[in-house]
């Protein structure tokens, strides 16, 4: 297991091929995927496409979107990163957990180990976050991190809002 990040609660690690059936169960509630645009995971076969294609192949450049466990229980709560965006040629910063872990603040503390890996650690000059308008709590982790609204634009079919930290 290789950990990326670490905070007080939390650790986060690559994902591994053997981790599809996390991504099928993450993504197995439609609350969780209401506003991503890429709805539930069908199967094993999709969920190792998606981290073959997809997450993996981040990894080689020390960004991407990292399992995010509970250091007390080691329990997989869902996923935060960074993402290379090629058709607007950005880093994106992501998150998703289970609904159960909601409202307790992981999204928040891995989000600004992310940003602070990105800024400190990887010297970007640059980060962006995405939120459809209706997602509320998103929208509040994300100025939670410092990040400034840029603009507005649809993203998974959504008015959404995207935010930089410079």
């Amino acid at each position: 297991m290789k950990i990326t990040l670490e905070t007080e609660r939390l650790y986060l690690r690559e994902f591994t091929i053997d981790d599809a059936q996390l991504l099928i169960d993450l993504n197995s509630d439609i609350d969780v995927t209401r506003y991503t645009g890429d709805g539930l995971v069908k199967d094993i076969d999709e969920a190792k496409r998606i981290l073959t294609d997809i997450i993996l192949p981040q990894y080689k450049n020390k960004i991407g979107r990292w399992a995010v466990h509970l250091k007390s229980t080691d329990e997989f709560i869902g996923w935060c990163g960074l993402k290379y965006l090629v058709e607007t040629n950005e880093l994106d910063l992501g998150y998703r957990f289970f609904k159960i872990h909601w409202g307790k603040g992981y999204a928040t503390e891995s989000a600004r180990a992310v940003n602070d890996y990105g800024v400190n650690t990887l010297k970007l000059t640059s980060i962006v976050a995405r939120a459809a308008k209706a997602n509320v709590a998103s929208i509040n982790v994300i100025k939670k991190m410092g990040m400034v609204y840029l603009k507005d634009e649809m993203c998974a079919h959504d008015p959404a809002e995207v935010y930089i930290l410079k």
